[in-house]
């Protein structure tokens, strides 16, 4: 080992005693963390987070009632520190209201009768949920698996039409961890769920299917390259990117990136789904153009999710709103309905 590598190997070390191998979430490092890196990139988002904080506190003025309007789209673009963030995700996205009409309707659906069949399902996937993290096991003191429970049993009465599928432990499990509050994740769900996401988790998902072509359209009108590439090699859309859309990005982008790409999520809809699969696509244009298989092709859009392109999560919001171009809700509803009419004629 040269001397380079050796003071590059002790840094990191020493960077890792700092910081520490468990994330303010919970997640453990992997063994490849790069702790020097992260450490870099820290010091400087730690700055932006300490204004942006200080912005918040004077937006909200200790209210905890919000409207939307032009500025608040702004700052929730810029980012909302998390102490604020369950706030602004409730009011944002109508779950707040919501959970203010249906006062007890939580705790009923809880004590109310259960499907033995959703029950098993969902106590299956149970111990699924983030093993890498120390919230979800059962060594934990403050262990989230009962409320994870809790929320997705309440959710599959609540929605029978759904009921549970897999992605949907991951999405309650982000919730939980963000809120901390069994009831408002319960509510969250139902945003992302029933209004933010129709039919991503319907047992066609039939809106999850719409939205992986309308993607394939996208990238045809702006990265034509990257969708030769992907038609020369019969690469279906849903081979690569079924995961980014039916997990929201958990477990393929940093945290810190993914509760930044929600705080759009909640605020602006499913359009920020697509602005963020855009960037990862465009950015790397001609890395994914250089694949001459399709292994090679798995292995590009693997790859474009890790680095410092995705853990500098601010510059990488930044990127976006602004690399992207125009996208329009028009352009999208435009698109939709084309890809779901040539889904609903090839099934039949």
């Amino acid at each position: 080992m040269d001397k380079k590598t050796y003071r590059a190997m002790v840094d990191n070390n020493q960077a890792k005693e700092r910081i520490g191998s468990v994330d303010p979430y919970g997640f453990e490092r992997s063994e490849q963390f790069d702790y020097n890196l992260y450490e870099e990139i820290m010091s400087q988002y730690l700055t932006v987070l300490t204004r942006r904080s200080i912005k918040w506190s004077k937006l909200l003025k200790g209210q905890n009632r919000v409207q939307k309007n032009v500025k608040l789209k702004r700052y929730v673009r810029k980012g909302i520190p998390n102490e604020h963030r369950t706030l602004i995700w409730m009011m944002a996205s109508g779950a707040q209201d919501q959970l203010e009409r249906n006062m007890g309707h939580y705790q009923s659906l809880l004590s109310g009768q259960q499907d033995p069949k959703l029950i098993e399902t969902i106590t299956t996937d149970l111990n699924r949920t983030f093993p890498d993290n120390v919230n979800f096991r059962k060594t934990s003191d403050q262990c989230l698996l009962k409320s994870l429970y809790n929320v997705l049993r309440a959710y599959g009465h609540h929605n029978p039409a759904v009921g549970y599928c897999q992605g949907m432990n991951f999405i309650a499990g982000y919730l939980l961890i963000i809120t901390k509050d069994e009831e408002k994740s319960f509510w969250l769900m139902d945003a992302l769920l029933g209004r933010i996401l129709p039919d991503y988790y319907s047992p066609a998902m039939m809106g999850l299917k719409t939205d992986q072509e309308v993607l394939g359209e996208l990238v045809r009108l702006k990265a034509p390259g990257v969708w030769k590439t992907m038609m020369d090699n019969g690469v279906m859309w849903t081979l690569v990117v079924s995961r980014w859309f039916i997990c929201l990005y958990i477990d393929i982008l940093p945290v810190e990136t993914v509760l930044r790409i929600w705080d759009c999520l909640f605020y602006e809809g499913s359009k920020i789904l697509f602005r963020v699969a855009l960037t990862l696509i465009q950015c790397h244009a001609a890395q994914i153009q250089q694949a001459e298989s399709l292994p090679d092709i798995c292995q590009a859009f693997k790859e474009i999710t890790h680095g410092p392109f995705v853990e500098e999560c601010h510059i990488f919001m930044q990127k976006i709103f602004t690399e992207t171009g125009s996208l329009s809700m028009a352009t999208l509803t435009k698109l939709r309905a084309k890809c779901r009419a040539q889904l609903t004629e090839e099934k039949s």
